[in-house]
């Protein structure tokens, strides 16, 4: 267990990760999702990820992975170059220690310098907290995601 003062300041790092060390991130996708997607299916759906508009990132503590998320890339009508943050998750144990509040501040630099006007991003509906958060950060809602498996 970590134990940190209440204003003790982590300095994370946000290192990128390559297609060829996909399996260091399934097991934090795995612990994200509700569904159980097997291993092997996540494997091969990041492979192809990793060929679109799609970057990933480890986030570190003294070279520990204690998270991951994954940033895509794309011009959207209605906002311009958009840069939208997925798959976010940082181990529980290092939750509300500021780390979020880091993360998102090196996304809207990283975005920027890559050309974007925009973030937006999804959350789960019953992910309270992270709307909290989403809403601090100034994003609004504007519109449902839906989803309909073929």
């Amino acid at each position: 267990m970590i134990i940190l003062a209440e204003n003790s300041f982590m300095q994370p790092a946000f290192n990128k990760i390559l297609k060829e060390d996909i399996d260091s991130i399934i097991p934090f996708i795995q612990k994200l999702s509700k569904e159980r997607i097997p291993g092997q299916v996540l494997k091969q759906r990041f492979t192809e990820m990793f060929s679109q508009n799609y970057e990933c990132f480890g986030i570190y503590i003294d070279d520990k992975m204690i998270g991951v998320f994954g940033l895509w890339f794309m011009t959207r009508h209605y906002a311009g170059r958009s840069c939208e943050p997925d798959h976010i998750i940082i181990s529980e144990e290092y939750q509300n220690k500021g780390i979020g509040k880091q993360l998102f501040e090196f996304i809207y630099k990283y975005a920027g310098e890559k050309g974007c006007e925009t973030t937006e991003l999804n959350s789960y509906v019953e992910n309270y907290r992270s709307h909290k958060f989403y809403m601090n950060e100034g994003y609004v809602i504007k519109g449902y995601h839906f989803l309909k498996k073929l």
